[in-house]
């Protein structure tokens, strides 16, 4: 289940859990991190205890961990996997995810995976080569004490083509610079190929939903509204206090968070950080409603319909009865 912020995606989930035995996995870039919480819209009842395992599914990485939260009784995966000043890929997503879904076909369940993060998403369905490529640690804290603008400049000079495909919003992430100088001597070191492999998912379901951008915008502005009111303010002013830093930390650029380092400096008042939070999220979900578009394969429904979630479960259950033979195959998104 995919679309831009705002449309109820988790919503669509839980209930689809709840009709055909479901387990949600996550795939969100921003909920993967510990503590960031109510800006990120993780919306888990406050007593929801982390089921780790690790263990059960042989995680070596001992920055992560691994298991699900309960909300109305079904368990959302891969949130609270990672500490704010790890940087997490899309190939450990990746990674993990399928580890996931195995677990919970395993149990004859069916899982769902339901977020924004396009490249999450794709990289399942359309696994792509660079996903697997290591972090390099020690090219990391070198690249790490360089500015944005440096790291940009560095990699437009080791791979002008990949410069030319990033859009704004990635020429202004430092991590994400970081990630992409990083793959790129891993390829040329290793002489491999950056293009997607043709090994796709199959027997997969693809379930999108929007909204008009104007009835979007309403709707994320009065989640950021309410995002104000239930303790952002708190949440970053606790996550600065442990340590985590606008540079080295996925405070300083993830949206909702890094809207606030000026207001903490005294530069805006918080009327201004809400209204650039807001505006930031408009943007975010333009790009993602870019993205989503080009893979034609998915079944699109305007969530202002009344009857929206019957027509997604009709679809649904079409779409499952057919594959009941094949039901250690089966999967939805």
């Amino acid at each position: 289940i995919c679309g831009p912020t705002a449309t109820g995606k988790t919503d669509l989930a839980l209930y689809l859990s709840k009709k055909f035995q479901g387990e949600i996995i996550s795939a969100d870039s921003r909920q993967v991190y510990k503590g960031m919480d109510i800006i990120t819209g993780k919306d888990l009842p406050v007593n929801s205890k982390f089921e780790a395992r690790n263990s059960k599914l042989k995680i070596q990485n001992k920055h992560f961990t691994v298991g699900y939260r309960l909300k109305e009784n079904i368990p959302i995966w891969l949130v609270d996997i990672v500490t704010p000043d790890y940087l997490f890929n899309v190939g450990e997503y990746t990674k993990l995810a399928k580890g996931v879904i195995e677990d919970i076909r395993s149990r004859q369940k069916l899982p769902i995976i339901v977020g924004g993060t396009g490249l999450y998403i794709k990289s399942l369905i359309e696994p792509l080569s660079f996903v697997t490529i290591p972090r390099n640690v020690q090219l990391r804290n070198q690249l790490e004490k360089l500015d944005k603008n440096t790291l940009a400049e560095f990699l437009k000079k080791e791979n002008p083509e990949k410069w030319e495909m990033m859009n704004q919003s990635d020429r202004g992430n430092p991590r994400r610079l970081i990630r992409a100088i990083e793959i790129t001597q891993y390829v040329q070191k290793y002489n491999i190929s950056m293009y997607r492999n043709t090994d796709k998912q199959t027997n997969t379901l693809l379930i999108g939903l929007y909204a008009h951008l104007s009835q979007l915008y309403k709707q994320i502005d009065r989640r950021v509204d309410e995002r104000m009111s239930f303790g952002a303010e708190k949440e970053v002013k606790r996550l600065v206090s442990e340590g985590f830093t606008w540079n080295h930390s996925a405070l300083g650029v993830t949206i909702g968070y890094k809207e606030w380092q000026d207001y903490f400096a005294n530069k805006i008042t918080k009327e201004e950080v809400s209204q650039k939070w807001k505006y930031a999220e408009h943007a975010y979900a333009r790009r993602q409603m870019t993205w989503f578009k080009k893979q034609k394969s998915i079944h699109w429904f305007d969530i202002t319909h009344p009857t929206y979630k019957e027509k997604i479960e009709q679809l649904v259950t079409k779409w499952y009865t057919a594959r009941s033979d094949t039901r250690k195959s089966r999967n939805i998104i």
